[in-house]
């Protein structure tokens, strides 16, 4: 594939997008993107003020954009819950990032619900928020639901006998299976649509290696995140460059159930491709039982997908 950027997405005046995650790092720059092709686009965010203040430097980028914030802690199923009683009042929903992503966590420690907060915030927030969500995105004609995992997922594996991890933590740990979990709820979603001949499609997409807040927002001593940084620096790309898979996902004439990162060595940086998909990501029955035990923790179960 040639060098694609943001200003080869396609025209989105019709559409209507909701970014989780968007006051900082490729959340923010996937939102500005999207705005800045038309699309009526949603900054789903924990910090409100924080997201005025984002929301109005995207509109100074683009005069004219249209971009409302919307409270979203994706650490609380009421919160999560309260959000999509907000967004009720969208017509629809055309595409659905679900970026938002907590960073690695030394010690553990568990979100309102009670979840592993790694877990809670990263999978289960974003299967509560996309479940809760099904019938505004059955309103649009192509509606696209994106979730962004990580390089990461490929050390993951599924402790189904400790999901929560409590009975041993490790901070990395932990972290490899909240993003092999985003990847395989967004491969089982695409299955069950394709299953219901729904109009629906969820792909999966990750940034590569990218130097944004995450890195700053992590709970590690700070010569850590020092050499953590100077490492993405080196390695990695910037924010913008961050986020063009998932805008690539969102946007493109793309099949459910792929899975979209860069195509530099490694898949570090660079233009977007088809990505990698570890062993265990394909693993359907491992596919099924997150969802099984996703619906049974959160408490939300899917509607029909048709």
């Amino acid at each position: 594939m040639s060098v694609w950027t943001a200003n080869d997405i396609p025209g989105l005046a019709a559409r209507i997008a909701i970014v989780t995650g968007a006051t900082s790092g490729i959340g923010f720059e996937a939102a500005a993107a999207l705005a800045a092709k038309g699309s009526q686009t949603v900054l789903a965010v924990r910090d409100t003020q924080r997201g005025e203040a984002c929301a109005a430097r995207i509109r100074q980028r683009h005069p004219g954009a249209k971009v409302q914030v919307m409270a979203l802690d994706l650490a609380s199923l009421a919160s999560v819950a309260g959000f999509a009683e907000q967004a009720a009042t969208l017509p629809r929903v055309d595409i659905l990032l679900n970026n938002a992503g907590l960073g690695f966590q030394p010690t553990r420690g568990v979100t309102k619900d009670g979840f592993e907060r790694q877990l809670g915030t990263n999978h289960f927030g974003h299967f509560a928020l996309t479940g809760r969500l099904v019938p505004l995105l059955l309103q649009a004609p192509g509606p696209r639901v994106v979730t962004i995992a990580s390089l990461a997922h490929r050390r993951g594996r599924m402790n189904f006998d400790d999901l929560q991890s409590a009975k041993k933590y490790g901070g990395s740990t932990a972290y490899s299976q909240s993003k092999l979990a985003n990847l395989l709820f967004a491969l089982e979603l695409d299955r069950r649509a394709r299953l219901a001949g729904s109009r629906l499609v969820s792909v999966a997409a990750h940034p590569g290696l990218s130097t944004t807040g995450f890195i700053a927002a992590t709970e590690m001593p700070g010569w850590q995140r020092s050499i953590g940084g100077a490492v993405m620096s080196l390695l990695g790309q910037d924010a913008a460059h961050g986020a063009l898979p998932g805008l690539y996902a969102a946007t493109m004439p793309v099949a459910g159930g792929q899975y979209w990162g860069p195509d530099g060595v490694r898949e570090m940086k660079g233009s977007p491709v088809l990505a990698k998909i570890a062993p265990q990501a394909q693993d359907k029955a491992a596919w099924a039982r997150l969802w099984a035990a996703s619906e049974a923790l959160t408490g939300v179960t899917f509607p029909p997908l048709a």
